[in-house]
Parts: C-alpha cells; sequence; structure tokens
C-alpha cells in the first residue's frame, strides 16, 4: 500500500492539526510497541473500555511517527506531529479501508462461519495459487479492526482476495461487508462458537450472511435452518426463474446444487460428487468430519471456477493440517525457538516480526527465511522490504533458503543463504546457535518443520501449550471492569500459575501491565536476569533475600517490624534515598501483615526513614469468591479504608493502596482503590459460573498414545489390580502420571482424558510416569493426541472431583513438561 494523505485523510472526515505531508505513507499502524513504525506510518490511535493508544503517541514521535489519526491531541504534543482528529478512531480506519478496497477491481472471496474460516481461507489459498497472485487476511485477522487492516495489504498486482469476517455481536457484519465487499461468499459450519453475543441461533446467522448482500454467487451447506434466513439480504433459494446467488451442497438433500456421499478408503474420505448430472470421486486426506466439510467448500470454490475434475482432484489430495498458531519452544544450547513454519508472504512475515520482539528471550535475534510467495511486488522492491524489516526490527543474523532470496543475499546485512532446506541440514553441524531468539518462517514447500525439530530441545511427548492469546483476552476482560485511572498488578509467582514465568511476563510487559507480582525474590530475580523491566514486586520476601531484592531491583512487601527493621538496616548502609517498599496490613486473612496495634510504631519507624519510601499500601481478601461471606469481606475493605487511611495521614504521603483480587475485581469492584491485583483469571479460571464463560482456556496439556492393547474379562490393569476387566477392553496407555502433576485421585475411574474428541477414563492407578485409559469405543492409533486438560476436562472439573482448587492443578504441573507457547 502507498497513497498520499491528500488521498487518505478526505476519507476519514478529519480535522487536521498540523501541515500534512507530502510523503506517501507505506504503513498503517494500531500498535505503538512494533519496530516497523516510522516517518511513513499513519498510527489510528484505536481506545476502548480498557486501553488508550493516545497514551504512546510521544513515544512513536520519538522513533519518527509524524502522523497519527486521533479522537484528541496528547497534552503538550500540539505542534509536535501532524494529528487528523476524528470522532472514533476505529471508525476511521474502517471507512479509510473501505475506500481503498474500492480502488482495486478483482473477484473477492468472503468468508464467514463460527468454525473453518482460517482453514478454508488457507486452503484456498493453496488450491488457487498456481493460477492467481493472492491477498489473504494473514493468521486469523478477522475482526473489526484486522479486517481493514487486512485489505489495506492490497497492491496493484494481486487479481484475486480471500478475506475471512469474523463477529461476536449483532451490528457488526455491516462495517466488515463494505470493507471486504467480496464477490464470492462461503458460509462455513455454524455452531456454538461465540454463542454468548447473540440471542439464539437465527440471529448468529441473520448476522453473519449480512456479508453476502452483493455477492454473485453464495457456497454453503443447504439446509433449512440457513436458507430461511437467506432471503434477508436478497439472496434467492431454489427460484429457477432468476439467476441464482446460491450454490449449495449437500449429504441429505438431493436437489441441492452438489450433491455428495462418502466412505472411507484406509487414511482418506471418498467423496462421490454428483453435479450437471454427472458423478466423479475425490479423494480428501482427512477422515475427521470438520475437515472434511472445509474441503467441500474449497471444492464448491474450484467447480464454480470451471476447473477440471483431474485438476481438482489433484489439489484436493494434497491438501495438508493447518498449522493456524505461532509458536514459541525452547530450543538446544539456551535458544528459543519462535515456529512459524507453514507460512511465508509478506504481511505474515510483519505479524510475525512483532511477535518475535513481544517474545524474545536473548538480545541475539536470528531470522530462517525460506523464499516469500505471493506478495504482489517484483522481487527486488519484495527484498529491499523484507531487508527494511529486518532492520527496523534489529535483526542480527538472517539465514535465507530458496533460490530467490539467495539472489538477494547482499540485501542483508550477515546473512548467509542456501539453495534448499536439504543443503541447510547438511550444514546444519557447522552453524552455531546459541542464546538467541529463532523466528523460522517458511513456505509450507520448504519443510521447514524438519529445521524445527533439528533445532528444538528433545523433551518427552507431554507438553503444556500455553494459548498467550487467551491471556490478552482474559487480561482485557478483567481491565474492562477497571476503572481508566485504576493500576493493575497481575501476578506470576508460582511460575506464572505453572504456565511458564518468563514467557507471560514478556507479554504482560509488552502489554504494558503497571506490576508484575512474585511470592519469592528467586522468582523476580530470574525474570530481572531475564530482561524484564515492569516493576516486580516480592509478596513474601524472606529477611536473608533483602540484598539480593536491592541488587536487582525488585520490590519488596513488608508484613512486620522485624523485616522492616532488617531491610532499613541495609538501605542505610548502602546509603539509599527512597528505595519503594510495600507495606501488607492484616484485615482478616491472618496469614501476613501488620495488625491494628502494630501501627503506632510501624508509623513511629517510618517518619524518619528517607532510605525508604512506602510505594504501596495493600491487604488480601479472605472470601472475595464466597459472596455469602460477603460481609465479612466488607469488615476487610472497612478496615483496610480505616488503617490505611491513617497510616497515609499520619506520614502525609499518598501511596498506592490495593486490596482487590482476581475475584474482588469482580465482586467488590466498588473498591477497586488505586490499583488491582489479578491471578488465578488471567489464565482463564473464575469462581463464578457466569463469568467463567466469558473468559477463554489458556492451557492445555497434551501427550500422545505410547501403545495399544486388548485385555480379556478378568485380567487387570496397574498396580494393586485396581481395574479389573468385566469385559474384552481396549487399554491405551499415555505418559504421562503423577511425576508430572497428575493426582492419583484423579485415576480409578474418577477422571478422564479426551481421545479424538470423545472421553476415555483412567483405568486403574495412576503411575508415576504413566496412565492408562479405556479407548474401547474410539477409533485410535498408537501416535494419537491426548487431551490430559484443557477445554474438556477442564481444570476447574478436575479440582472439583479431586476435592482441591484449580490452583493446585495447574501448579503441579511438573517442570518436566515442555510449555509451548502459541499465538493464533
Amino acid at each position: 500500500m502507498t497513497l498520499s494523505l491528500q488521498n487518505i485523510i478526505p476519507q476519514i472526515n478529519a480535522k487536521i492539526h498540523g501541515t500534512i505531508s507530502t510523503a506517501e505513507i507505506d504503513l498503517v499502524s494500531i500498535d505503538s510497541r512494533s519496530m516497523q513504525n516510522n516517518e511513513n506510518t499513519l498510527f489510528f490511535a484505536l481506545s476502548g473500555s480498557n486501553y488508550d493508544a493516545h497514551h504512546y503517541i510521544s513515544e512513536l514521535i520519538d522513533k519518527g511517527v509524524q502522523n497519527f489519526v486521533v479522537t484528541y491531541i496528547p497534552e503538550n504534543l500540539e505542534g509536535k506531529a501532524t494529528f487528523y482528529v476524528v470522532q472514533n478512531t476505529k471508525n476511521a480506519l474502517q471507512q479509510f479501508a473501505a475506500y481503498y478496497r474500492n480502488l482495486f477491481h478483482f473477484p473477492i472471496i468472503g468468508i464467514t462461519g463460527s468454525n473453518g474460516k482460517t482453514i478454508v481461507k488457507e486452503w484456498l489459498n493453496f488450491l488457487l495459487s498456481p493460477d492467481y497472485n493472492i491477498i489473504r487476511s494473514p493468521k486469523s485477522y478477522n475482526s473489526q479492526v484486522g479486517v481493514p487492516l487486512s485489505v489495506l495489504a492490497i497492491n496493484e498486482k494481486h487479481n484475486l482476495g480471500i478475506f475471512e469476517a469474523g463477529i461476536s455481536t449483532v451490528n457488526e457484519m455491516e462495517a466488515l461487508q463494505k470493507i471486504i465487499k467480496p464477490s464470492i461468499g462461503i458460509l462455513t459450519n455454524i455452531g456454538s462458537a461465540h454463542d454468548e453475543g447473540f440471542a439464539n441461533i437465527g440471529e448468529k446467522i441473520k448476522e453473519k450472511i449480512k456479508l453476502f448482500k452483493d455477492v454473485e454467487v453464495l457456497i454453503y451447506n443447504k439446509n433449512k435452518t440457513i436458507e430461511q434466513f437467506l432471503p434477508c439480504i436478497d439472496i434467492h433459494v431454489n427460484d429457477k426463474n432468476q439467476a441464482s446467488k446460491t450454490f449449495n451442497w449437500s449429504f441429505k438433500e438431493k436437489d441441492a446444487d452438489v450433491f455428495i456421499s462418502k466412505s472411507t478408503l484406509l487414511d482418506k474420505t471418498v467423496l462421490n460428487i454428483i453435479y450437471k448430472n454427472a458423478a466423479f470421486d475425490i479423494k480428501v486426506p482427512f477422515l475427521d468430519d470438520a475437515s472434511v466439510e472445509n474441503a467441500i467448500h474449497c471444492l464448491m470454490v474450484l467447480l464454480y471456477f470451471n476447473y477440471s475434475i483431474e485438476t481438482i482432484e489433484n489439489r484436493i489430495d494434497l491438501l495438508y493440517p493447518v498449522e493456524m498458531r505461532l509458536k514459541v519452544k525452547n530450543g538446544i544450547n539456551n535458544t528459543t525457538i519462535i515456529d512459524d513454519s507453514y507460512s511465508s508472504d509478506f504481511q505474515s512475515l510483519k505479524i510475525a516480526l512483532d511477535f518475535l520482539e513481544s517474545q524474545k528471550q536473548h538480545k541475539k535475534k536470528t531470522l530462517i527465511l525460506s523464499d516469500i510467495f505471493q506478495s504482489g511486488l517484483s522481487n527486488d522492491e519484495l527484498y529491499t522490504r523484507v531487508s527494511q524489516l529486518v532492520i527496523a526490527n534489529k535483526i542480527h543474523r538472517v539465514i535465507g533458503i530458496g533460490e530467490t532470496i539467495s539472489n538477494y543475499k547482499t540485501k542483508f546485512i550477515n546473512c548467509g543463504t542456501f539453495k534448499s532446506t536439504d543443503d541447510f541440514m547438511e550444514a546444519f553441524d557447522s552453524l552455531t546457535f546459541e542464546n538467541e531468539t529463532l523466528l523460522v518462517k517458511g513456505a509450507r514447500s520448504f519443510e521447514f518443520e524438519k529445521i524445527v525439530t533439528l533445532l528444538e530441545q528433545k523433551t518427552h511427548e507431554t507438553v503444556l501449550e500455553i494459548n498467550l492469546n487467551a491471556i490478552t483476552h482474559n487480561l482485557s476482560y478483567y481491565k474492562s471492569k477497571l476503572k481508566p485511572t485504576t493500576k493493575l498488578m497481575v501476578m506470576v509467582k508460582a511460575f506464572g500459575y505453572g504456565n511458564g514465568g518468563f514467557e507471560i511476563a514478556k507479554l504482560l510487559e509488552h502489554l504494558k501491565v503497571d506490576y508484575l507480582g512474585v511470592a519469592f525474590a528467586d522468582e523476580g530475580i530470574s525474570l530481572k536476569i531475564a530482561g524484564i523491566k515492569t516493576k516486580i514486586m516480592v509478596l513474601n520476601p524472606e529477611n536473608t533475600s533483602f540484598p539480593s531484592i536491592i541488587q536487582y531491583e525488585l520490590e519488596p512487601e513488608i508484613y512486620c517490624m522485624k523485616g522492616l527493621n532488617a531491610f532499613l538496616k541495609i538501605t542505610e548502609q548502602k546509603k539509599l534515598v527512597g528505595y519503594p517498599i510495600h507495606i501488607k496490613i492484616d484485615t482478616g486473612m491472618h496469614r501476613l501483615g501488620f495488625q491494628e496495634q502494630d501501627l503506632p510504631v510501624l508509623i513511629e519507624t517510618l517518619k524518619n526513614t528517607p532510605s525508604i519510601k512506602v510505594k504501596s499500601i495493600l491487604s488480601h481478601l479472605a472470601t472475595s469468591d464466597d459472596l455469602e461471606n460477603r460481609n465479612f469481606a466488607n469488615q476487610q475493605i472497612n478496615l483496610f479504608e480505616h488503617l490505611s487511611t491513617k497510616i497515609i495521614q499520619e506520614l502525609e504521603i499518598n501511596p498506592i493502596r490495593h486490596i482487590l483480587n482476581t475475584s474482588g475485581i469482580s465482586n467488590f469492584g466498588e473498591s477497586q482503590y488505586d490499583m488491582v491485583r489479578l491471578g488465578i483469571g488471567l489464565y482463564g479460571i473464575s469462581n463464578d459460573d457466569k463469568e467463567q464463560k466469558y473468559l477463554e482456556n489458556v492451557s492445555t496439556l497434551k501427550s500422545v498414545i505410547s501403545q495399544i492393547r486388548v485385555i480379556q474379562k478378568g485380567e487387570s490393569v496397574g498396580y494393586s489390580r485396581r481395574f479389573v476387566a468385566d469385559s474384552t477392553t481396549k487399554i491405551a496407555t499415555i505418559p504421562i502420571g503423577y511425576a508430572d502433576g497428575i493426582a492419583r485421585s484423579w485415576g480409578n475411574q474418577v477422571g478422564y482424558v479426551t481421545i479424538r474428541n470423545k472421553k476415555a477414563a483412567i483405568l486403574g492407578s495412576i503411575c508415576m510416569d504413566m496412565l492408562m485409559v479405556d479407548c474401547t469405543e474410539i477409533d485410535c492409533t498408537e501416535g494419537d493426541s491426548v487431551i490430559i486438560f484443557g477445554e474438556n476436562p477442564t481444570v476447574k472439573l478436575i479440582a472439583e472431583k479431586t476435592n482441591t482448587i484449580p490452583y493446585e492443578i495447574l501448579t503441579s504441573i511438573s517442570q518436566r513438561v515442555k510449555r509451548v507457547f502459541y499465538r493464533v
């Protein structure tokens, strides 16, 4: 995208403050943290109930950005840049994208539905790319903001677009329709995802199909539930007297445009297609219903485009599982790997580089990159832009793999190239990878998964997958409950509640939380050594850790006079001035803290102590999650108000005050004071079932089937023969046990795992390193994936059945279980 500001500004009805630059804009940005922001950036300062990008404009000006679309001009910045003031910056972004979309006149495929949007998009890109220069949404950029950013990547060389549109409630699709303006529509599976935003399934369908009001054709699975709503957008169904706007398929309705029956052949699904009075077979390389349905939507597009049966058969047979996530993995020699080994296009490279910056764990950054396809740019312009991205993101080393990127080696500093992935692998032992973060990004044809396998630290096959998007979502949910002035501390103690300390802390720092909370000094020291700069409070410091706390600039919670005197002694010896401390008051938890009778001595001691400064005063609610004990919580809050006010008045200070934890944020929002402390809620767990549906699952513990055996009636499983079969039973052994954190009380048919979306009861005692399950009714094989917990069973369910709390389940997961962090 390259446009002049003179063309852009009239489209968004902005009032101009400053001088319109004659320079062309080649980047539209909404992320102040992106290292790609520069003098040619037009920055849209989006704001919402829990964020406001206007706060970061000063930092962006320092980086060279000069053009901002805003709803107001931040204080003291008038004249320091050019501001385009609008009523709503998100609407302005959408208006600009709709204008830009109308500059191009080639077919656009618009996809919506509850499930399968991204997979259908990626498969269509694969199937049609031999014949078209395609622009498509990167990853799952399908939101009110993601869609305009996707469309703004179109350039003059593209001749087909594929964009997905996702909505979560009513009155959202109309704006996306104006931006995408599809000529071909695909309605994928309509399921229960995001149901909470709609009154019923009918309302959801009616809203989603608004995307298709101007399409030439709508492709969908023919059924009465959908068809009753198509007239709402003037799409005629089965009206043979008019040119039909629909092109439908069905397994059941024989009057569908394409009637399909299916069977299985080994590891493939065979589709018998009846279309235009002709019959033919297509093999789909999947067995599960979701993948087959997604493949059929792609097949329908190929039929609509009049591809030959032979071409359709050959291409559909090559479909592959789509990896929709950027994964963070531990690598060899103290490296961190960001695995994006299944896509290589310019837009997704920009996204991956931003993710690299948010998750880098080492100063040194290396990019392993294949040839880039479908940019719509000449190779000279493309690799010039890639080089500029590499420079902007301060990449230390580039390893290029492919014939084309090898020809442009000189455009990169510190670059080595290989003609193929095999060439790289042959030279692997002569290359050095250590103490660095590696972004591995390659087109699928380069099979970069082989490179990831070489680089990855080898551990056993059980992994805990951490969804960083879900953490961001949950953080936003709780921030939406806060006043704009309320600060936020997020707890990352106990290895991030078992999910991973540094990786989550790095994301939270990227999201600009005010404080991180840890239990002990060594947790905070590890984060500081790893490069975390956000302020860290140590909630349970031991006196012996005070020198280290000061050395690493951590901030201790002080909860007794012994601790205060010990800390004062060290700060005075070191001649420190105003070192921050946090005073803990006991208001009824009776765990740690100063009690009311301690205040006279505490206040007197603090009156003449220039070496320290009371940064905050805090307490902790004992019953914030139990509304039957609301009166006790209110007593605590009232006592906190009384005692903290006494300290403030006596010392004439203005500290941060905070008492609310996760449940407190939801149940006692009127007592936010100056800061709140978010804990288990960040990780997707609420004590309130109504609130739980608004949170996203963060952690999924996965393993695999090591072995399958069949036992007969009377045979037993495991130690002490606690399970004896009463009939022929198929048993699967899973390589995870109580040494990995799975409670033995979850065994003996109390608990279950999920294999191929079906429950498999745990049989007999859980062993140290293994457990056995009943998979008699499940069509599974050795090597199949197994869900230990996640969406089903949930951590909350396991906690309820084993008479404990979710905290214990999460924090019990052993460090020998590899953590894999990913972003969708």
